[in-house]
């Protein structure tokens, strides 16, 4: 039985679509009388379906080699466009955690979008972003990665417009696809270049590839750096990571999934792409400093921001800059842990958020205040977010971080400090947040806030029970450190960050006698961070100023010169026929009379060259 189940594992990125497909009977213009709600009921059975066989699959192929499941499709002299599936621990356990989170997610989308009448696209929508996280974790080319990341692109963009008639929404929505749409373009130029390079798209043997691999130092940086911009767009890395923030927008379920594990697929596919890009030495540094300068930067922003989904948006940019950081340095092992125990954490936040948003209306952190008393469970899920997220000892967060950062410290030990700034600084963050939610006195907005529908606690009191058992899942994996091998400065280091950072934001945000909001002696400085680093200024000014000047040349030139000589040519065309009208009269000798003075003119302009 389970042999069939493995045999069949390209199944599970069908059963989501399976449902999306069901979901468009309950749209408004085809059934009305049921209401739009047995659309949610469908893809939450498909998804358990997609679950349930991705357990029979993972029990089959534990502690198994990889395996590879080769889907026919098209072939043609020396271009091979098969399918090619992995199967192994890793992929079949990515896709576990993504049907698992989207599942929680379809199931908090019931509470969340109660009284909506989208349910039918809300649910198909996040139903291909199932099938197409699925399928990018299980896919093993390099082409098929890119159409599915395009795809995805596509959802992001249809989800985070789901409320259309919203202007926010709208320019959200635009934002997220246009700036993905960047990166994109120059990750298809990578691929399309890699193909006569390595001549195959295959990840297995792009790797084999790039062990012997003998091409130009210039060529390996260009081709690297290509196809590091996808990535760096899907991962809203510094300078395209805008459009998350933007995103937010969107509905709260759908977030789920955005911040915990659509952005993590293009870290995915860094990690696979990772042999490759270390063909070039410039490509590595290059990531390294891209993930430090979004890491640091996304935590300094996250401090100074009070809509409670920007500040979080800030935070998933931080740590997927560390994953940046990990693979960067060859760490690649690290950087699937990383996402593994981000991915969790993360999710139950902004499950978290999501519910206090639901019914206090305002995203805004200084209007909120006492929800302890009124939201212990919402207030304890949050707890449990953050201390598996950053480095608290014995929870996931730590075990990660300190993998990465006790290699570091032996190679790099700058990158190294880096990291405990972060760890410090995404602590401060997240205490801060907690304590302008949950702690102090009840304000305007939270004197009425009861506890959640069931609906939606429900997925959030799960999803901390995974949070906090998060380390024995390492243990059983094998992925904890052996006691004597833990670096004691290391560790001793990262929790005093975590200590420093917790302390310092609690003395403030948890004491009542602090005024707030908290006041820089320079307001200068203040609105540096608070306003991204003036970033969206700096495209004004800059690519959009660029843009523009070359869009109304180009429109100067065609309005005054491309259509001012075919309008010429058009008029003179008219003027000479409207001329040559009048010599029309239908009399002969008046033609002849023609004849003989065109002639005559000839002879004439003959004569006088001969002379």
């Amino acid at each position: 039985m389970t042999d069939f189940f493995l045999k069949t594992l390209w199944w599970i990125p069908c059963y989501p679509l399976i449902g999306a497909l069901l979901s468009t009977l309950w749209f408004p213009s085809i059934i009305r009388r049921t209401g739009p709600r047995p659309a949610g009921y469908v893809n939450i059975i498909t998804t358990l379906f997609a679950f349930v066989h991705e357990l029979f699959v993972l029990t089959e192929i534990w502690g198994q080699p990889p395996q590879q499941l080769i889907i026919p499709w098209f072939s043609i002299v020396d271009l091979n466009l098969d399918i090619p599936l992995e199967i192994s621990v890793v992929t079949v356990g990515a896709t576990l955690v993504i049907t698992g989170l989207n599942l929680l997610a379809k199931i908090y989308a019931v509470g969340y979008m109660e009284m909506d009448w989208g349910w039918a696209r809300f649910y198909s929508l996040l139903a291909l972003f199932e099938a197409g996280l699925c399928g990018l974790v299980l896919c093993n080319s390099l082409f098929y990665s890119y159409i599915i990341l395009e795809i995805l692109t596509l959802g992001t963009y249809l989800l985070v417009g789901l409320w259309f008639n919203q202007p926010l929404v709208v320019t959200g929505a635009r934002d997220a696809f246009l700036t993905k749409r960047v990166g994109d373009l120059f990750l298809l130029m990578g691929v399309v270049a890699l193909f006569p390079l390595a001549g195959t798209w295959n990840f297995t043997e792009l790797a084999q590839w790039s062990q012997t691999a003998q091409i130009d130092p210039q060529v390996a940086t260009l081709l690297g750096l290509a196809l590091l911009a996808g990535p760096l767009g899907k991962c809203a890395q510094f300078p395209l990571h805008l459009w998350l923030d933007e995103a937010m927008e969107g509905p709260i379920p759908s977030t789920i999934l955005r911040s915990s594990v659509v952005v993590a697929s293009g870290a995915w596919v860094l990690v696979k792409m990772q042999p490759v890009l270390a063909l070039s030495p410039l490509v590595m540094s290059t990531m390294v400093f891209i993930g430090l300068a979004t890491s640091v930067g996304a935590s300094c922003i996250a401090i100074a921001q009070i809509d409670i989904k920007r500040a979080l948006s800030y935070s998933v940019s931080a740590y997927m800059g560390i994953t940046f950081i990990a693979v960067g340095t060859g760490q690649t092992q690290a950087a699937l842990s990383l996402l593994f125990t981000y991915a969790l954490p993360m999710a139950l936040l902004v499950m978290t958020t999501g519910g206090i948003i639901s019914n206090n209306i305002t995203q805004d952190l200084t209007q909120y205040g006492g929800l302890w008393s009124r939201r212990t469970i919402s207030g304890l899920c949050f707890l449990v977010g953050i201390i598996s997220l950053v480095a608290v000892p014995p929870f996931g967060g730590f075990w990660t971080i300190l993998e990465l950062t006790q290699t570091l410290w032996n190679t790099q030990p700058a990158i190294a400090l880096c990291l405990f700034l972060v760890n410090g600084l995404t602590v401060f963050s997240l205490t801060r947040e907690f304590g302008l939610i949950f702690t102090g006195k009840p304000k305007q907005m939270t004197t009425r806030s009861p506890e959640v529908l069931w609906a939606m606690v429900l997925p959030m009191t799960i999803l901390a029970g995974f949070c906090l058992h998060i380390p024995l899942l390492l243990k059983q994996w094998n992925l904890l450190p052996e006691w004597e091998t833990i670096n004691l400065t290391v560790a001793g280091l990262l929790i005093t960050s975590t200590v420093l950072g917790w302390g310092l934001s609690a003395m403030i945000y948890w004491n009542s006698n602090w005024q707030k909001p908290v006041k820089l002696p320079s307001q200068a400085v203040q609105d540096f961070f608070a306003y991204d680093f003036y970033t969206a200024k700096l495209y004004r000014v800059t690519i959009i100023f660029v843009v523009g000047l070359i869009s109304n040349t180009m429109y100067w030139i065609d309005r005054y010169i491309v259509d001012g000589f075919v309008n010429l040519v058009g008029i003179a065309t008219i003027f000479s026929g409207q001329s040559l009208k009048y010599n029309v009269s239908g009399q002969t000798q008046f033609y002849a009379l023609t004849i003989i003075l065109g002639v005559t003119l000839l002879l004439g302009f003959f004569t006088l060259n001969l002379f």
